[in-house]
């Protein structure tokens, strides 16, 4: 066991936090601190804590940052094992979190196999459920659209009866004065992209970057509503 280390790794989108405990029960644990969460830094991480021939086991939990980290070590030859938060022991009253603590309270564990491992995807299956997610995401986004469109009654009017289907113009429903500067908002994208002179003399007083800001969202939206008025009339 003692050619065996056991390492905690606590994963963010830009930082790793490290910990390392030794393989004999009781052995010491250590943080290393943090390294940059970049596919060169973990290999360094991973020959530094090899030399020598020691074996090293891995051990993150798994979140947003996804498997790709499982993939790069495991295909270094190491072991490394994909955590859910809910499996991991904690004891009554901790309420400490910090990343390095993390790190440890994952090798500790880990070193005493108390951790449960959870099935890891291969790529393919990684990405399909990439793209469930995002399928799930697009409705739910839709769905709050349609809601907001009754709401400003920007959805049309309707009057069926059996198979007959009859809709007429907007409901006009909810508050006259959002539906107004919503729709009034989206002619002034009818021309082609410009300033005048009375909201140049407004942009003044703003920084140059939330002018460049607002200037590159019109040029796209006005942009969009030509594509969108070509779609309409091929």
């Amino acid at each position: 066991m003692n050619d065996i280390i056991y390492v905690g790794l606590d994963v963010h989108k830009a930082t790793v936090a490290v910990a390392v405990a030794e393989g004999t029960r009781g052995g010491e644990v250590r943080q290393l601190g943090a390294i940059p969460n970049r596919a060169d830094q973990i290999a360094k991480l991973a020959e530094k804590l090899g030399k020598g021939g020691r074996r090293q086991h891995f051990c993150y939990e798994a979140g947003p940052c996804g498997y790709g980290l499982h993939r790069q070590l495991t295909g270094l030859g190491h072991d490394c094992i994909v955590v859910a938060p809910s499996l991991i022991p904690m004891k009554a009253g901790d309420r400490v979190k910090t990343d390095r603590r993390d790190a440890v309270m994952l090798a500790k564990p880990h070193r005493a196999g108390e951790l449960t491992a959870v099935w890891v995807p291969d790529d393919a299956h990684e990405a399909m459920r990439d793209l469930i997610r995002a399928r799930a995401t697009a409705v739910r986004v839709l769905g709050k659209a349609r809601q907001l469109m009754a709401y400003l009654g920007l959805v049309p009017s309707e009057h069926s009866s059996g198979n007959t289907v009859r809709r007429g113009g907007i409901t006009k429903a909810g508050n006259a004065l959002a539906r107004r500067a919503l729709i009034e908002g989206a002619w002034t994208y009818r021309m082609q992209a410009r300033i005048s002179r009375e909201l140049h003399d407004r942009n003044e007083a703003l920084p140059q970057a939330i002018r460049d800001i607002a200037w590159k969202a019109q040029v796209r939206l006005c942009a969009r509503y030509r594509r969108l008025a070509a779609a309409d009339n091929p």
